[in-house]
């Protein structure tokens, strides 16, 4: 085994087989003699009850969303996913993001109809019940808002929490119906070359999709992680369409129909375009593109000590699955490749790590990500220079944050 004093990469990072087989060198622990150790309080008496819902421990009340409303309209907001507070892929359905335009709603599922209508042989309705009798997929799968990490296309570093800057963006088990199966079922036309989905919310959204993508990997979610929906996540069902900007996963739907041209709504025209530099409007950009970010070190947190931590952090692609992430803890000069915790899954958070010797000197630590089509992360700089300053949108470059010699984080643009 190669000494971890010796063997160091790039400002202190360590390759994976550290990470693996660095034994009792990666380990921070107190000396103790087990005679001294106290019976801990719960050995004493009995513990509390049970509930019909479990909760989180009090003790972690530091673990929750960040939320942006309007005052104006309450209902029209975001909350942000804390990835800092997070471990593994797995978002819990409390704390997955979520993205209002007018509130939402309070839908009795025994109520509720989906339509389906339009350049179909014949208009069909489902009710929730029918649906659950249908045939089911399960996949885990992230969503980003297209908006998501929008505060780095500023000129200036925003100095917040790594979910706060980059949280609209969460990853569950979604179980549901495959689309293909009810537009099969209508019997879509010829012509029939775009689906717009609409929900049943107060804001009125309705966004147009590709047929060839709604034939595809298209899902009617009823469950996430394993529970019937929230009502923030859609109650009693929403669109998941995987790898594409989250304004496409339409929640509480309540309508479908096959068209032969987009329906050109304000959420595809006066929002989610942005002005390139030419003066042209980048439009109907769905797919997320490969896009990573590390989640611990990162601001607002601290190193309190010397020696060796854990860099660790998430990397996604709407395009496919992440081949590698790769990390420098130089700004960018030398960058090691990271483990990725397996399984390795197509348009699915996947989370990475890697061992980092921290001897009290300053370091800017970096991540860059390349899916299994060759697509890669692209720097900030050369991000901005291509799509300009005018947008707020699908903003994938690499993060960077500075660690200096008290062991403070922060975000910087290097």
């Amino acid at each position: 085994m190669l000494s971890l004093m010796t063997a160091r990469d790039g400002n202190g990072l360590l390759s994976r087989r550290h990470f693996v087989a660095g034994g009792a060198g990666l380990l921070v622990a107190t000396p103790a003699a087990l005679a001294g150790l106290d019976l801990p309080p719960g050995m004493t008496r009995p513990g509390g009850g049970f509930g019909v819902y479990g909760q989180p421990s009090p003790h972690e009340k530091h673990t929750a969303r960040a939320i942006a409303a309007n005052r104006d309209l309450p209902g029209n907001g975001v909350s942000w996913t804390p990835l800092q507070d997070l471990e593994g892929i797995i978002t819990p359905s409390g704390l997955h993001f979520e993205r209002h335009h007018g509130g939402v709603p309070a839908i009795d599922p025994a109520q509720h109809r989906l339509g389906l209508h339009g350049r179909v042989g014949k208009p069909l309705t489902w009710t929730v019940a029918e649906l659950l009798r249908y045939p089911r997929v399960t996949r885990q799968l992230f969503i980003e808002c297209g908006g998501n990490s929008n505060s780095l296309w500023n000129a200036e570093p925003r100095q917040t929490s790594a979910g706060a800057m980059h949280g609209l963006a969460s990853c569950s088990e979604w179980t549901g119906v495959p689309l293909r199966l009810l537009l099969e079922e209508a019997g879509a036309e010829k012509g029939a070359t775009w689906l717009i989905a609409e929900g049943a919310d107060a804001g009125g959204l309705h966004l147009s999709i590709p047929m060839k993508k709604a034939m595809d990997d298209c899902m009617l979610a009823l469950w996430q992680n394993g529970e019937r929906l929230r009502p923030e996540q859609g109650y009693p069902m929403r669109l998941v369409v995987p790898g594409w900007e989250g304004v496409t996963h339409v929640k509480w739907l309540h309508r479908l129909e096959l068209a032969s041209e987009p329906a050109m709504s304000r959420f595809e025209t006066g929002r989610y375009t942005d002005l390139l530099p030419s003066g042209k409007a980048r439009q109907f950009s769905f797919v997320i593109e490969p896009k990573s970010v590390i989640t611990s070190p990162s601001p607002g947190q601290l190193l309190r000590d010397k020696g060796v931590y854990q860099i660790s952090g998430l990397a996604w692609s709407g395009r496919g699955a992440v081949k590698k992430v790769e990390v420098s803890a130089d700004g960018g000069k030398t960058w090691v490749q990271a483990a990725l915790d397996g399984p390795v899954q197509r348009q699915c958070f996947t989370r990475f790590r890697i061992a980092w010797q921290w001897r009290g000197q300053a370091a800017l630590l970096k991540s860059r990500v390349t899916d299994d089509t060759g697509a890669s992360q692209p720097e900030r700089s050369a991000l901005v220079a291509e799509r300009g300053r005018h947008g707020e949108f699908q903003f994938n470059g690499i993060v960077c944050w500075a660690v200096d010699e008290d062991g403070e984080v922060s975000h910087v643009y290097a």
